[in-house]
């Protein structure tokens, strides 16, 4: 099982959520962040006034899946989260060594689906 973690532009969370569902793959958590890459800080207008932010919103997406679809569903978050501007985001894969449901005790694959 692989554990994929999407940092994205919150105004792109919807048509990530779409894609995912068209494709099948319905199940996703949600969490707001705040956070910076590279570009930092950004300078905003508030009545004539500039000010920095330091942290800039952003959506963590996060889903477990099978080992086959990982690859897919990060193709179909790189193309529904994509702007071609700074802070689209990152995608992060990572092993998942267990999953257990709490209400019926299955483990693995099965407690996924």
């Amino acid at each position: 099982m692989k554990k994929i973690e999407a940092v994205i532009q919150p105004e792109k969370l919807n048509d990530v959520r779409e894609a995912l569902a068209d494709a099948d793959y319905p199940g996703i958590t949600v969490t707001e962040i705040t956070g910076h890459g590279k570009q930092k800080a950004k300078v905003q207008q508030w009545r004539g006034d500039s000010y920095r932010v330091a942290f800039l919103s952003k959506v963590k997406i996060e889903i477990v899946c099978a080992d086959k679809e990982a690859e897919g569903i990060i193709q179909i978050i790189s193309a529904a989260a994509f702007t071609g501007g700074f802070g689209d985001g990152k995608i992060f894969l990572s092993d998942i060594r267990e999953a257990i449901r709490i209400r019926t005790g299955e483990r693995g694959s099965k407690a996924l689906s």
